[in-house]
C-alpha cells in the first residue's frame, strides 16, 4: 500500500490567536547570593535591562536558585543544636501514655 502525501492544509497561517498569548521575552534569571545568571525566556518582565549577545534582557532576581540551594550544593543548613529526638524527649518526656488494657484471652 502506498502513503500519500498530504499538502499542509493551514500554510501561511497562524495559529495562536492574536492577542490571546502574552509576551515572551529574553530574560536572565539572577541568584542573590552567588550572583550566577541563568539565561532563558519567559513571560516575566523587570524594570532592569542587561545586553548578551547585542538582545537586550529583563533581569530578575531570584533569592534561591539551583547554584546556592543546598539540596543542589550538598550543603546542609539546620541550626539545630540539639537533636530530635532530645528535644522530644525534654518536652515530653515525663508524659507517658496509657497502656491498653489486656483482653481477657490475652492473659
Amino acid at each position: 500500500m502506498r502513503s500519500r502525501i498530504l499538502p499542509a492544509r493551514h500554510s501561511g497561517r497562524h495559529f495562536m490567536k492574536a492577542d490571546l498569548h502574552p509576551e515572551y521575552n529574553p530574560v536572565i534569571f539572577q541568584d542573590m547570593s552567588t550572583g550566577k545568571q541563568f539565561i532563558t525566556r519567559s513571560t516575566a518582565k523587570s524594570d532592569r535591562v542587561e545586553q548578551v549577545d547585542g538582545v537586550d534582557h529583563f533581569v530578575i532576581s531570584i533569592g534561591v536558585t539551583a547554584d546556592s540551594h543546598p539540596f543542589f550544593t550538598g550543603q546542609k543548613q539546620f541550626v539545630d543544636t540539639e537533636g530530635r529526638i532530645d528535644k522530644f524527649q525534654k518536652r515530653f518526656g515525663a508524659v507517658r501514655r496509657a497502656k491498653k488494657p489486656k483482653a481477657d484471652s490475652e492473659e
